[in-house]
């Protein structure tokens, strides 16, 4: 009983009763209260707790995306451009929406309408986005979004942890590319960023997800091929490995 009761805080006598019937043991409520009461567990809404952002997450996962913002600056005019992304957090799967050095409420809004373009019939698997408080997402922004049935969830001001995924995605992608090469303009950017998203949706290995890409694209490893073949991306920069046929 004191099982039941502390894995399910909702869970009032009678339903943790109807739990017990279904494994074989009947019980009365009243034993039951009684046999809580001596364990110094209370009634179901004093046992409730608020469900955690970090519950929330786990559990919503699936049916979640997060947005944000990065920036990079250009070399020898060191103007500064914004590179604007999605990730799919359960999966990890990162969609990179656009650059551009001016990100205005319009522009972002547009970006919001090409992802729903460009996810087609899984829009419908999404039911909420994270996203922060700057400026650039503006009602209009929110309400494409709505139109999907995909509502969009502020997080607190300062707060950048909320979003931590979205934020451990600006510290790899700046680990990893953008802080080890010099960009000279949003064409190169954008260049840049497409093959990185390829490798690291297809290639690259994520604890979150048992060291395995968010969408797997390399062939399946055949161990009787002894030689192992390199492939170098974005100049060298980055290296993938599969066993050569």
């Amino acid at each position: 009983m004191g099982r039941l009761a502390t894995e399910n805080t909702t869970w009032g006598y009678q339903r943790i009763q109807g739990e017990l019937l279904k494994l074989g043991h009947r019980v009365s409520a009243s034993t039951i209260r009684r046999v809580l009461k001596s364990l110094g567990l209370p009634p179901a809404p004093k046992r409730q707790t608020d469900t955690t952002w970090r519950q929330f997450l786990r559990t919503q996962a699936s049916t979640m995306l997060a947005v944000d913002f990065f920036h990079v600056d250009r070399a020898v005019t060191l103007r500064r451009l914004h590179c604007f992304f999605v990730l799919e957090i359960g999966s990890r799967t990162v969609h990179i929406l656009g650059v551009t050095a001016h990100p205005d409420g319009p522009w972002t809004t547009q970006q919001a309408r090409n992802l729903l373009m460009d996810l087609g019939d899984r829009a419908a698997d999404f039911q909420f986005l994270v996203r922060d408080r700057a400026g650039q997402f503006t009602a209009s922004f929110d309400a494409v979004l709505s139109g999907a049935g995909i509502t969009a969830v502020k997080i607190p001001p300062r707060t950048p942890r909320a979003n931590a995924y979205a934020e451990r995605f600006v510290r790899t992608v700046r680990t990893e590319v953008t802080d080890r090469m010099l960009i000279f303009g949003e064409r190169h950017l954008r260049v840049v960023l497409a093959e990185y998203a390829r490798h690291y949706n297809g290639q690259r290995p994520h604890r979150g997800r048992g060291l395995q890409p968010p969408r797997p694209d390399h062939p399946v490893a055949d161990p009787t091929q002894e030689r192992i073949k390199r492939q170098p991306v974005l100049g060298g920069l980055i290296n993938e490995y599969e066993r050569a046929a």
